[in-house]
């Protein structure tokens, strides 16, 4: 019998309100909508654990093809609790960090829709240029600009 192993992580989950916003907000950054349908079904529920459930997801992907985010929203059960406010030091789902060029730009064009910088855009030695940005349904997303040599 061989050993399992690690192979890749597939995507992380983001639960939105409103997936067009969502998706609008995410192709801003670089994202590119891979697919949209509704899951429903007793197959569903029994992976995740809510028994009867319909959810509309969106799969986005990154340039490069290799990392997704999956957007999801829940048409039943409803939603139970929200944590999209929660500061940064609070347990659970943090932010998801991005890899970006022209980060002023890409700042700039994000708070144009609705995004607000939770802090400052931050440099760290003559490596990154960093920032958190609250962006659609103050979710919290994390920039990342390499300097020097790419």
């Amino acid at each position: 019998m061989e050993n399992s192993k690690l192979l890749r992580m597939d995507n992380v989950g983001i639960v939105v309100e409103s997936l067009d916003d969502a998706i609008s907000f995410f192709e801003e950054i670089g994202l590119t909508l891979e697919g949209r349908t509704t899951v429903e079904g007793e197959w569903a529920g029994r992976v995740t654990g809510l028994g009867s459930q319909r959810v509309e997801i969106a799969m986005m992907v990154t340039p490069d093809g290799h990392s997704r985010l999956e957007l999801s929203r829940f048409l039943t059960p409803p939603v139970i609790s929200d944590h999209r406010k929660a500061p940064v030091n609070s347990l659970g789902y943090l932010r998801v960090m991005f890899a970006v060029q022209n980060m002023d730009e890409l700042v700039s064009r994000l708070i144009k829709h609705g995004a607000e910088l939770v802090g400052e855009v931050v440099q760290y030695k003559d490596s990154y240029r960093l920032c958190y940005i609250r962006g659609t349904e103050g979710l919290l997303i994390g920039l990342a600009e390499q300097l020097g040599d790419k």
